[in-house]
Parts: C-alpha cells; sequence; structure tokens
C-alpha cells in the first residue's frame, strides 16, 4: 500500500498537531489514540496501510524526547523551541521513520516524504530547512 503513504503521513502529522494544540491548551480529553481512530475513519476507503499510520503517529509521539535529543545538534543555530510546530512534527516522524522504520521504508523515500509534507503544510523555507536537517541525520548515522 506504498500509494496510500502519503495519506498516511498527512494523516499523522494532523493527528499529532491536533494532539499536540489540544494538551497545550489543557484539553483533558485529548487522547492521541481516539484522535487517530477519528481521522482514519474519515479516510477509511481510501487508506489501507492504517497501522503504518497508528505506529508512525504513535511512536513518534512516544519518542519524541528521544528523538530531539538526536535532532537539536543537527540544527544547533534552531533550538527546538524555536521551529514552528509543523516543521517539529515532520522532523520527528520522520527521524522515527530513519532510525526505526529502515525495514519499510528506505531512507531517501523518508526524506523526500519529508521535504513534500513541508512543502504542503510548511512555511516558504521549512522544505529546504528539513532537507538539509535531515540530510545531515543522514550522513552522520545511515550513510555506510
Amino acid at each position: 500500500m506504498a500509494s496510500n503513504r502519503h495519506l498516511g503521513r498527512i494523516i499523522a502529522l494532523q493527528s499529532i498537531y491536533e494532539y499536540i494544540f489540544r494538551s497545550a491548551s489543557d484539553d483533558k480529553t485529548a487522547n492521541l489514540d481516539d484522535i487517530l481512530t477519528e481521522n482514519l475513519n474519515r479516510y477509511d476507503k481510501e487508506l489501507g496501510d492504517k497501522d503504518f499510520v497508528r505506529k508512525l503517529a504513535t511512536e513518534t509521539v512516544k519518542s519524541t524526547t528521544e528523538l530531539d535529543a538526536i535532532l537539536q545538534p543537527l540544527a544547533p543555530e534552531w533550538p527546538i523551541n524555536q521551529i514552528s510546530t509543523v516543521d517539529h512534527i515532520i522532523l520527528l516522524m520522520a527521524t522515527y521513520e530513519l532510525l526505526h522504520m529502515g525495514d519499510l521504508i528506505p531512507p531517501k523515500v523518508a526524506i523526500n516524504e519529508a521535504v513534500e509534507l513541508a512543502k504542503e503544510f510548511g512555511s516558504d523555507n521549512s522544505s529546504k530547512f528539513i532537507n538539509g536537517v535531515l540530510g545531515s541525520l543522514y550522513r552522520q548515522e545511515l550513510e555506510e
């Protein structure tokens, strides 16, 4: 279901964003699993690989501290709290994919997908920033 993975990443991005926004607003009902279920149900016919989306979103949120520790040295002039929420989520998701889903997703595909998400949902410079950070991660951690 590779053709559905781009849509899946969009759903994961939107679900994580909603979860973060609601949590930051002290919404005690904010629950990532509930948000994911609602968003996945909207695309029931279009999306085949729901497990990929659920794993990507859930594990990205669970691993945020670990992933931030990896990302921060790659962009030292941009502290994590100064990166837009959308760019931050895209970086977290792509970093999780690169480090933990390499058996399913080739690294260059994960980077390309993150750049495409940044073009769709980020600011004018988001795609270049994300490409640079993930390119550095790839060279430091994954390139042989």
